[in-house]
């Protein structure tokens, strides 16, 4: 696969002071100053993830997508001229302000800005949290995962799996239409969820610790307007989250224990449980399919539907058998 991961999310808005807020105070990024008109945010050691940029309008906005290095972006700008894909080698000057050594400028074919680059830089001081926190789960698997609203999936999913090299991990089909595609093991970098718009519904970013996501969720609830989802579990990914509107608009998912794909030998399939094992109520369904949401979580309740978590190495204490009902379940599994 060319594209390595989601590397950067630029946003337009007026209002850096609410974003830098939001970013800090409730997400737990790192604020760094970029001049008068923007502001970068860290997540690790990478010198920015997130730019909010007030030169830019309302509701406009940027991907960046990570590939191995010159070759490698070379040979996507080629593939994405051959399939007649409009491809801008972006000018140096543009390059520094993303940090990146290289960069390609295009757009999916619902119209999203999509860039692609080699060569981020690294920050030359330790990653200092806006709040106490464990960290984001970055590295190879990027900052995390964006999901767009679209009219009709199959006029993009086409692009984004013969052209940009996506795999599919899964896909539902009730209460609504979408896909979830990965180019690295994180179990997606990008959805597409058929709602008869196009816009961004949300950006994901993951921590470290369940007790982070508690946390901030105890932050969110000090303004509960800002809560768009509650606090659940989805089956296909297995992230514990909530979501919170965005000072743009968009929706932001706050999770943990996400679950790993093996690029190259993954099989896709219907998740038929719903999109959330439990929890996650969301506010923003039309009023039938919330109902038709509720319903698959009682089911996926009376079935008996589990997860196990997913933990990082040293991050767990196993717990000690306590009750022989539950050890002769467990057994039979």
């Amino acid at each position: 696969m060319t594209i390595r991961a989601l590397g950067y999310v630029g946003i337009g808005a007026a209002d850096l002071g609410d974003w830098t807020d939001f970013a800090t105070n409730w997400l737990g990024m790192q604020m760094i100053e970029r001049g008068n008109t923007a502001r970068a945010f860290r997540m690790d050691d990478r010198a920015q993830r997130l730019v909010i940029d007030r030169s830019l309008s309302d509701g406009e906005r940027y991907f960046g997508f990570e590939v191995a290095d010159a070759a490698a972006l070379d040979a996507l700008a080629a593939t994405l001229d051959a399939h007649k894909v409009a491809v801008t080698q972006e000018p140096a000057s543009l390059a520094a302000q993303r940090f990146v050594t290289g960069l390609i400028s295009f757009r999916d074919p619902a119209g999203n800005r999509l860039e692609a680059f080699h060569g981020a830089a690294v920050a030359d001081t330790p990653f200092k949290p806006g709040r106490t926190i464990s960290g984001f789960r970055t590295g190879p698997l990027g900052m995390g995962h964006v999901v767009f609203h679209v009219t009709k999936i199959d006029d993009l999913l086409s692009f984004y799996i013969d052209v940009l090299g996506f795999a599919v991990s899964d896909y539902i089909t009730t209460p609504f239409r979408a896909y979830f595609m990965h180019v690295n093991p994180r179990h997606h970098s990008v959805a597409l969820i058929e709602t008869g718009k196009q816009d961004l519904h949300h950006l994901m970013v993951e921590l470290y610790s369940l007790d982070d996501v508690g946390q901030g969720y105890d932050i969110a609830l000090g303004d509960p307007e800002r809560i768009a989802t509650t606090l659940g579990r989805h089956p296909n990914d297995a992230v514990t989250s909530y979501y919170l509107r965005s000072p743009s608009g968009f929706m932001l998912e706050y999770g943990w224990g996400g679950k790993d794909v093996t690029p190259g030998n993954w099989t896709a399939s219907e998740v038929t449980v719903g999109p959330s094992l439990w929890g996650h109520d969301r506010a923003w369904l039309p009023a039938e399919q919330r109902a038709q949401s509720r319903a698959l979580r009682l089911k996926a309740a009376a079935d008996g539907k589990r997860e196990p978590l997913r933990v990082l190495d040293g991050n767990f204490v196993r717990q000690a058998g306590a009750c022989p009902w539950w050890d002769a379940v467990t057994a039979g599994r």
